[in-house]
C-alpha cells in the first residue's frame, strides 16, 4: 500500500539572492521529512530518488512534493555515520535499468561499504545484487566514504574512508582510505595502476584518503575530483590521479581533536599529491558536483560542495590549470547542514539538508 508524505499544497518560494556575477536565483522548497538525505538521483521521468542514511529510499514528485517509499532494500547496518549511502543511475540506464547503491553491510558484527545494484519496478526494487564487498571491515561506525562516480567508459569509481583507523591511510592491504576503480559489474579492470603490485590491492586507484565524501568524474575533461574531511582543519578538494598517494595520515593540514597539535609528520611531502583546495577551519564537506548545466552559464565547470559544519554550499571556480581561482559560500547559515547535491537536466540545483528537507536553486 502506498504511503504519501505531502509537502504543502504548493511549492514554497523561500527567498532570492544575487551573486557577484549578477546571477539572480531563487530557492524553493520541494519536500521535507526525509531523515538524512544522503544522495539524490533523477529518473528519466523527472522523479527524484533520495536515499536516507537511516536505511530508506523514497521517490519524490518534484512538482507536488509527494514522496513514495520504495521497498526492497536489503538489511542495512545503521549505526553512527553508517547506513544507506549513494545512489546513481547506470550510464546505460535506458538499456540496462540498473540503479547503483552503496551501503553499510554487517559482516560478523562489523560494518563495511558494499557496492550494489538493483532495478526499480514501480515502487519495488528487484534483482538486488551485492557486486563488490570492500575489504574495509571494522567495528567503528564512521568514515565510510561510499560515493560513486562513472567515467562513461565502462568503469565506476568508489570512495572508501579510513574507517576510523588512521593506519589504514597508508595500508594498501585493504580498501580503506582508497578510491577504487571497478568495472560496472564490480569486477576489477585489468589496467588499474596496481594490478601487478603484490603490495596493493588490485582495485585501488588512489590511496591516502581520510574520508572522501564527494566524488565526481568530468567526462569532458576526463578528470576525477573528490572532497574529503580533515581532522580539525585540513578538509581537502583533490584532483584524483591514477596510482597516487594523497598522504593521510602522514601528511595533513589538520590538528588533533584533543589538543593544538598537528596530525602527521608534515603539511606537504615529496611523493604526496597536494590538495587543490584546503579548508582551515573545516567546512566538513559532503557531496560534490561539477556544474554542467545551462541555467547558470557563468557557473559552468565550477565545483559545488555541500558543507555540514559551516552550513553552506561551497562554490569553487577553477582556472585552465585546474587550480582554484575563486571561492564563494552560498546560502551560508541559512539552510542547515547541506548533505546532498544534484543537478537536473535544466541545470537547476537540488540540495538536501540533515533536517530532511529538499530545496532547489533555479533562475529568478
Amino acid at each position: 500500500m502506498k504511503k504519501y508524505v505531502s509537502l504543502i499544497s504548493a511549492v514554497l518560494l523561500i527567498t532570492s539572492f544575487t551573486t557577484k556575477a549578477e546571477t539572480n536565483f531563487v530557492i524553493e522548497e520541494v519536500t521535507r521529512n526525509l531523515g538524512v538525505p544522503w544522495s539524490m538521483a533523477f529518473l528519466p521521468n523527472g522523479d527524484l530518488l533520495i536515499t536516507q542514511r537511516e536505511g530508506a529510499l523514497n521517490k519524490v514528485n518534484i512538482q507536488t512534493g509527494n514522496s513514495t517509499p520504495i521497498e526492497g532494500l536489503p538489511a542495512i547496518k545503521v549505526e553512527g555515520q553508517g547506513g544507506l549511502f549513494d545512489i546513481k543511475l547506470s550510464p546505460h540506464y535506458d538499456r540496462d535499468q540498473w540503479l547503483y547503491f552503496t551501503y553499510n553491510k554487517e559482516i560478523d558484527g562489523e560494518g563495511t561499504v558494499v557496492l550494489s545494484r538493483a532495478k526499480l519496478t514501480e515502487n519495488q526494487l528487484t534483482d538486488w545484487q551485492d557486486i563488490f564487498i570492500s575489504k574495509a571491515r571494522t567495528s567503528k561506525a564512521y568514515h565510510y566514504g561510499g560515493r560513486i562516480s562513472f567515467d562513461m567508459n565502462g568503469h565506476l569509481f568508489l570512495s572508501i574512508g579510513d574507517r576510523g583507523v588512521r593506519d589504514n591511510g597508508q595500508n594498501t592491504d585493504n580498501h580503506a582510505s582508497s578510491i577504487l576503480r571497478l568495472n560496472l559489474d564490480g569486477s576489477t579492470p585489468k589496467d588499474n595502476p596496481f594490478v601487478n603490485n603484490a603490495n596493493v590491492l588490485d582495485e585501488v586507484w588512489s590511496y591516502g584518503h581520510r574520508n572522501p565524501q564527494g566524488l565526481v568524474f568530468n567526462v569532458t575533461t576526463q578528470t576525477l575530483w573528490s572532497n574529503e574531511h580533515g581532522p580539525r582543519g585540513g578538509d581537502e578538494v583533490n584532483l584524483i590521479k591514477s596510482g597516487k598517494n594523497y598522504g593521510w595520515a602522514e601528511v595533513s593540514h589538520g590538528k588533533e581533536y584533543w589538543g593544538p597539535f598537528p596530525v602527521g609528520k608534515a603539511k606537504e611531502q615529496d611523493g604526496i599529491e597536494k590538495a587543490v583546495k584546503i579548508y582551515i577551519p573545516s567546512i566538513a564537506p559532503s557531496s560534490l558536483m561539477q556544474y554542467s548545466g545551462s541555467a547558470f552559464p557563468e557557473w559552468h565547470g565550477d565545483l559545488f560542495s555541500g558543507a555540514l559544519a559551516q552550513q553552506h554550499i561551497n562554490q569553487i571556480k577553477l582556472d585552465e590549470n585546474n587550480q582554484v581561482s575563486e571561492e564563494k559560500r552560498l546560502l551560508e547559515g541559512s539552510y542547515g547542514r547541506i548533505r546532498s547535491l544534484v543537478e537536473d537536466e535544466q541545470g537547476w540545483i537540488y540540495f538536501g539538508n540533515d533536517s530532511g528537507t529538499i530545496y532547489r536553486i533555479k533562475p529568478n
